[in-house]
């Protein structure tokens, strides 16, 4: 299959977001799009009506094989699972990996819900509504009816319908995430309480490489009590940044001038109703 260098840098960043998107794994994405395009460059070139919707195919069919096989991973993994914190500084309006990370559903409170849905949901949904496929392409990609592939959407909707435009308003949550700092930062525990939802959560992930909660933290009361007992044993050169995390406004945490941590939230109302920790190294960008 000949693939010009303009198709592969136009088509290779789709094909990253919709991987990264049903997987939650930046490595697990980049290695499934690389697969797809030494195994595309091997197809007749006649065979193969369009370039986009075969290799669109390809990518999600792999990502869905890899999500079945997570299945077990996932559950032999070691506490709470989120998934990999995505860092892109991206300055050109017109970089084509810009436009699809700006698209919905990048969210890490967005993915981590996606661990509800089966991998068909995950993958239809996807499809349909970050990147709007039509029902037709959908039952091409996972070959089923296009009926059988709207009640999918319907019920993959339903189950993640928690996560809306105004959750994601980008300003208000960095106003918020910038007074969560300030909180912690100065032990303001009534701040801190205020802008805490009382049935917020708190999901700590170390893979059991680094020490972390080995349970999802709930209810105002002991998630409050963690966080300030982690203040009080932070070292003296602890240091916070705010930076775009999946497209919000996350904070990065340093220890010793190392990246430790990397903290995303999920605010509805102007509340933190829940709080991804990755501390995990395995899932932390290495130089940053």
């Amino acid at each position: 299959m000949q693939i010009s260098n303009d198709e592969y840098k136009q088509l290779k960043p789709l094909l990253f977001s919709i991987s990264y998107r049903m997987l939650g794994s930046i490595s697990e994405a980049e290695d499934i799009v690389q697969e797809t395009f030494l195994k595309a460059y091997q197809v007749d070139m006649e065979t193969v009506e369009s370039k986009k919707a075969y290799l669109c195919k390809m990518v999600t069919n792999r990502s869905l094989d890899v999500l079945r096989s997570a299945r077990f991973r996932r559950e032999q993994y070691i506490g709470p699972w989120n998934p990999e914190p995505l860092l892109k500084e991206l300055d050109r309006d017109d970089d084509p990996l810009k436009i699809f990370l700006q698209k919905e559903g990048l969210s890490i409170a967005y993915l981590r819900m996606m661990e509800h849905l089966t991998p068909n949901e995950r993958a239809v949904l996807v499809l349909r509504e970050v990147f709007e496929f039509s029902y037709k392409e959908l039952a091409n990609i996972i070959e089923k009816s296009e009926d059988n592939c709207r009640k999918i959407f319907s019920r993959a909707k339903s189950k993640i319908s928690r996560v809306d435009g105004e959750s994601l308003h980008y300003e208000k949550n960095k106003s918020i995430v910038n007074r969560f700092i300030e909180a912690f930062q100065q032990q303001k525990t009534d701040t801190l309480l205020e802008l805490l939802s009382e049935n917020v959560t708190l999901y700590s992930d170390g893979g059991g490489v680094v020490r972390a909660a080995i349970r999802p933290i709930s209810t105002l009361p002991n998630v409050s009590a963690f966080l300030l007992g982690i203040l009080k044993k932070a070292p003296e050169d602890f240091a916070v940044e705010v930076k775009n995390v999946n497209g919000q406004p996350g904070i990065i945490i340093y220890l010793n001038g190392q990246l430790s941590n990397i903290i995303s939230f999920f605010i509805v109302n102007e509340r933190i109703e829940d709080i991804y920790m990755t501390l995990n190294p395995d899932k932390l960008p290495i130089g940053d």
